[in-house]
């Protein structure tokens, strides 16, 4: 058998996963109605195998919505939807956890109720950034960001109660775990940054000011689905969608000793050259989040077979997340058991579209259980 470090069970929190590598959440625009259907079951229980399947980032209310054709979790048809995709991973043998997604900033009139302003930190739009949005004549791609409104103070516990409903939603829907997206330079990440957050009240200014709103969201999720059950996606050093930040170590540290005294679940770290920076995460940096964070350490960023057994193998990480491969291998974890060969991922199907690209990538052709639908 190849690569048995990778394949041997790991525990995050209360939950036992029988392998360590984990699907990273793939947003497919997939849901022209934002209510996951027969494709999405389809998709997700074809990779089942994983260790964690994460799903998509699913907004949690209609202002948190930068792109069209993404799946909500605030409706009573969303959360039904799910239901069924959750238990078509289950009828499989497979975990699946659900990530809330607030883009803030990252979005356009277009796509927000009333045409109204997105809300951010800070009346601030980000440099280069860009949506997707359905224009009047029916037809969708990307367009520049609007300028948001900065949320007002008392709003701010509003947003809070929203990721607590669609936690509630979550767990009704039968999901395992739940993930709260902090990273990309979407809403939470946009309180994280100094460049992004120039608040002056009780949300901005010092590190433990910038990171209160996102703490407040996490800590309302974990009470739903209990700590043991909850994870938190973070990106420290990216610099995409206009976001900077001057403190990226020091936050990353901060909300690592933090999320360890919570008892969180686990820490999902995205690593900056996933979106083609320069910027690599160094081991040292990773064994320092090591020492501040107790729970669970997942990595995603370009990750293959060798490179995650090296790093879950010396001690640095006990799971990797892998986005690219699992879009074109639905049997990866039984393609990296046997050291199969891998397909190829089409990117000119990543976003959009219906099977192609998405339920129709082949499986090994070996007998195994091809888990169609």
């Amino acid at each position: 058998m190849a690569h048995e470090t990778l394949l041997t069970p790991v525990r995050f929190g209360n939950l036992t996963l029988p392998n360590r590598v984990l699907m990273a959440p793939l947003t497919r625009a997939r849901t022209p109605d934002s209510v996951p259907g027969e494709l999405q079951q389809a998709y997700y229980g074809q990779r089942a195998g994983a260790g964690l399947v994460i799903s998509e980032a699913t907004n949690i209310s209609p202002t948190a919505r930068g792109y069209v054709y993404t799946p909500g979790i605030w409706t009573d048809e969303q959360e039904a939807g799910w239901k069924r995709v959750v238990d078509a991973v289950h009828a499989k043998g497979g975990r699946m956890a659900l990530q809330l997604w607030h883009v803030g900033r990252v979005s356009h009139e277009m796509v927000q109720p009333d045409g109204q302003a997105p809300v951010a930190p800070s009346a601030l739009k980000g440099e280069g950034a860009q949506c997707f949005v359905e224009f009047e004549d029916g037809s969708s791609g990307r367009h520049e960001t609007s300028t948001p409104r900065a949320l007002e103070t008392d709003e701010i516990a509003s947003v809070v109660d929203d990721y607590r409903q669609a936690a509630i939603r979550a767990k009704r829907a039968g999901f395992d775990m739940i993930e709260v997206h902090a990273a990309n330079a979407y809403l939470l990440n946009q309180f994280l940054a100094t460049g992004s957050n120039q608040r002056t009240d009780q949300y901005g200014g010092s590190l433990e000011n910038r990171a209160r709103f996102p703490l407040e969201a996490l800590d309302a999720v974990a009470e739903v689905f209990g700590p043991e059950r909850t994870g938190i996606r973070m990106s420290p050093f990216i610099e995409i969608f206009g976001l900077t930040d001057e403190e990226p170590e020091d936050m990353a540290f901060y909300m690592a000793e933090q999320l360890s005294k919570r008892g969180i679940a686990y820490l999902h770290i995205n690593e900056p050259d996933w979106a083609g920076g320069d910027i690599k995460l160094t081991d040292d940096f990773r064994r320092a989040l090591r020492e501040r964070f107790k729970g669970g350490l997942i990595f995603c960023g370009h990750y293959d077979a060798q490179r995650a057994e090296r790093i879950i193998g010396d001690g640095i990480a006990d799971a990797v997340a892998i986005g690219r491969s699992y879009i074109a291998n639905p049997d990866l974890v039984e393609r990296f058991r046997q050291g199969a060969s891998l397909n190829e991922p089409n990117p000119d199907t990543f976003y959009g579209g219906k099977e192609e690209g998405y339920t129709d990538y082949p499986f090994m052709d070996n007998g195994y259980d091809r888990i169609s639908s």
